[in-house]
């Protein structure tokens, strides 16, 4: 009898078990609920959608929190329907009733912020040609964001910027420093995911579009960006204000404005970038401020670990060495250019200037085949670089061949090069007419 009891309690204790699956919540009608909960999957599953309205229906009814897929797949049944649904009225019952349950899956499940990162989409695919649907559109992606951050779907950028340009189209009261803000907040994100390297792609087309967003959505020519955040950012000095006016001036090609340089030099104290502390280095050097541009040549040095992008600076910091007459230094740099990039010929050319330009300081006056030897070394620069027009300006300056005879040099022999150059050469005779 004993052992019959204790078979029965396990008997029922299973049973209990079965019925009160964890996660699921049949109600008071368990048979009925789990009855009309597989006929309407199953509809799902082959694509019967209308069929699977009375069966879900019944559940939104009786048993509304019976699991969080009642209504992620009441999602999919409404928004099949109102794709394929061609009469106004109808559609549009099943598009509000797609909406319903994302919001009734809130309600019962909470986890807002990642249901309405699934909404927004669906909604902007129904409403974006709605007029009328436009401020309720644009507070719904609004809100989204600022609740999901980082987590924003990446599906969602493009809506977002589109609702935004369509609702100020419409005369909504967005002003242009808020589009702007939404612009920038957005490009913040996508610029942080371009950083992973996944998926650049498909990111770096979200980024090409939202682009073409904003200039659909605002006139940013250079003149109205100044107008518009240049005092903002001569008030306060902010960073965010800063890398807006930067991004945007990059866009428009105006970055030889004197706003560019100032917004840049605050981006770049607040957050060293390679590229743009290269940019303060060329702009410094373009305004004559010698200093400031190996200062920020300097820090773009320190700011890669790219062999080319070094290569670029080195070359950049010769080029301001030649510009004051600097020669020793300015080769020391394309050397070290050409170390980290063998292939450079800009800095091959640069030493062949370099060497072109010092004749008269490095000769002595006293035998002309060892003064115009400079020039073979100057060829040899140009030769290496693959410039054919610099090796034919050198090249006729080469020694010539009466003075190498009278000057008891024989053309085939090493020739050593003092002054800064400290080179040896295989003097070579100049080709006669």
């Amino acid at each position: 009898m004993k052992r019959l009891l204790v078979l029965a309690t396990c008997l029922f204790l299973s049973i209990l078990n079965l019925q009160a699956q964890p996660g699921w919540n049949w109600g008071d009608q368990i048979d009925v609920a789990k009855e009309k909960n597989a006929i309407y999957t199953d509809m799902v599953k082959v694509e019967k959608y209308s069929e699977a309205i009375s069966p879900h229906g019944w559940l939104l009814e009786n048993a509304p929190d019976l699991n969080e897929s009642l209504y992620q797949n009441g999602a999919k049944i409404y928004e099949e329907l109102a794709e394929k649904e061609k009469e106004a009225s109808a559609q549009e019952k099943y598009q509000l009733k797609a909406m319903e349950m994302y919001d009734l899956r809130i309600k019962y499940f909470g986890n807002e912020a990642s249901v309405l990162n699934r909404k927004v989409y669906p909604a902007y695919k129904f409403y974006k040609n709605d007029k009328a649907k436009y401020p309720e559109l644009f507070q719904m992606f609004k809100q989204t964001f600022e609740i999901t951050g980082e987590d924003f779907f990446e599906n969602n950028f493009v809506a977002y910027m589109d609702v935004v340009r369509r609702y100020k189209t419409v005369g909504g009261p967005i002003s242009d420093e808020e589009v702007l803000d939404i612009y920038t907040s957005l490009s913040e994100i996508l610029d942080k995911k371009l950083l992973s390297g996944k998926n650049l792609d498909r990111v770096n087309n979200t980024v090409e579009n939202i682009d073409k967003l904003l200039t659909l959505t605002i006139d940013l020519n250079c003149d109205y960006v100044e107008s518009l955040l240049g005092p903002k950012l001569a008030e306060t000095g902010d960073f965010k204000v800063a890398s807006k006016i930067f991004k945007l001036m990059l866009q428009n090609k105006c970055t030889d404005r004197s706003l560019a340089f100032d917004a840049a030099k605050i981006v770049n104290e607040n957050s060293p970038d390679f590229a743009i502390s290269k940019f303060l280095g060329s702009r410094a050097s373009r305004d004559g401020d010698r200093e400031a541009a190996i200062d920020f040549y300097s820090q773009a040095l320190g700011l890669t670990e790219e062999s080319a992008k070094k290569a670029e600076i080195y070359l950049s910091l010769a080029k301001l060495d030649y510009q004051v007459g600097l020669k020793s230094s300015a080769r020391t740099n394309c050397r070290k250019a050409l170390s980290f990039d063998p292939s450079m010929s800009d800095a091959h050319v640069l030493i062949g200037n370099l060497y072109l330009s010092s004749f008269e300081e490095c000769k002595q006056g006293e035998m002309k085949t060892l003064d115009y030897a400079v020039f073979i070394a100057a060829h040899n620069a140009f030769q290496k670089a693959g410039d054919r027009e610099g090796m034919i300006k050198a090249e006729a300056l080469f020694p010539s061949i009466t003075d190498i005879f009278t000057e008891e040099f024989v053309e085939g022999e090493t020739i050593d090069i003092g002054c800064w150059i400290n080179e040896s050469v295989i003097l070579t005779k100049r080709t006669e007419n």
